[in-house]
């Protein structure tokens, strides 16, 4: 598919931030192989039931992390001169690596306008924060990283209190908001802008969360409708896979009262992320696997005047790629500007705290 295109308080310091300039990690096309043959067993795997026991204890305070940072200068390594993939130019890409236990488990991300600093959640709960440093237009390595655990409202991590598994997050001016699978949650931080990795989280239910989505196939994306869509303002949430008798996807406008609508569902993808181009069109990230055929990813571009209670919403794919290409599982997608006015799309993949899986980052230009 790679060549169809279309298709708060100071931080304790636990090492100092590292970016290592190698052009290729040994060993890493034998963990590519690996990841063909095994790894997307692991994302069929079920976690352990309403535990985080199995995954990496959160910090009890933020904490600074040192990250290491191999380039990924081709994206599809069988086309090494390819650099348009769809309606998207490759600039580079990432492995990154740390020797901090809670690193890893990605599940989202968020750039600011500048696309200079990034935050991201994992999938046991916990903030990460980090500088993204470029060579020219290529990500170049993470500085200035912390981690720290997601708190809930009385300031305990949201992992001790059983909602663990955070997958979607959205920033909106100076709020944050966290969504959680298998307990149905959206928790919003009204103080993000002002507290950062130490603000609280108020939780609200997903309207028929409980009777409409299945335990992990809960809330993937969220996002805040933007201008010129008719309901602009708005928090949407859209299900990795909660399946409506049609067979596609259901999403959830937080109106008063709140209301449905649904995405097309083609090929098996689930939804993983979304994001906005500077029109407010909606742009979702979308992931399949198999445990014969391997792993892909997509990028679908959603007019968002389409958006609306009880539609069904599909667009163009934007890009396509599968394990011919540097990919792994593609978890979050943000979106900024640069300072030469180009659409810049930010990936990053989650590796299921799985050494036979990579933490990457890849960055495109959007050429639509």
């Amino acid at each position: 598919m790679a060549g169809s295109g279309l298709d708060g308080p100071p931080a304790r310091r636990q090492g100092e931030t590292a970016m290592v300039t190698d052009t290729a990690r040994p060993g890493s096309w034998s963990r590519r192989g690996l990841m063909g043959a095994m790894g997307t067993a692991l994302l069929a795997a079920p976690a352990l039931p309403g535990s985080a026991a199995a995954k990496p204890a959160v910090p009890p305070a933020p904490v600074d992390i040192a990250i290491r940072s191999f380039p990924i200068n081709v994206f599809a390594p069988g086309e090494p001169t390819k650099t348009v993939f769809g309606r998207l130019e490759y600039l580079g890409g990432l492995e990154l690596q740390s020797d901090y236990r809670g690193f890893g488990g990605l599940s989202s991300i968020r750039t600011d306008a500048t696309g200079q600093r990034l935050t991201a959640i994992t999938d046991n709960g916990q903030w990460l924060t980090a500088r993204i440093d470029m060579e020219g237009r290529k990500p170049a390595g993470l500085s200035q990283a912390r981690m720290a655990a997601i708190l809930g409202p009385n300031g305990r991590p949201l992992a001790d209190t059983g909602n663990w598994d955070v997958e979607s997050l959205w920033i909106e001016g100076g709020t944050a908001y966290v969504g959680v699978e298998r307990t149905h949650r959206i928790f919003r931080f009204d103080t993000f802008g002002r507290d950062g990795l130490t603000a609280r989280g108020v939780p609200s239910p997903v309207p028929m969360g409980d009777r409409r989505l299945p335990g992990n196939r809960g809330i993937e994306a969220l996002g805040v409708l933007q201008r010129p869509s008719p309901l602009a303002g708005t928090l949407v949430a859209i299900s990795e896979r909660g399946l409506n008798d049609q067979g596609d996807i259901r999403g959830f406008l937080f109106t008063s009262p709140p209301r449905e609508f649904f995405v097309k569902r083609t090929n098996d993808f689930d939804i993983t992320d979304l994001a906005f181009l500077p029109n407010g069109d909606l742009l979702i990230l979308e992931r399949w696997f198999s445990v014969w055929r391997g792993l892909g990813v997509r990028i679908r571009r959603i007019d968002s005047a389409n958006i609306r209670p009880g539609a069904t919403i599909d667009g163009p794919i934007v890009m396509s790629a599968d394990l011919s290409a540097q990919i792994d599982n593609m978890e979050g997608l943000a979106v900024h500007r640069d300072s030469h006015g180009d659409t810049i799309l930010t990936l990053i993949s989650d590796n299921n705290f799985s050494f036979l899986q990579r933490t990457l980052l890849l960055q495109f230009a959007y050429r639509g």
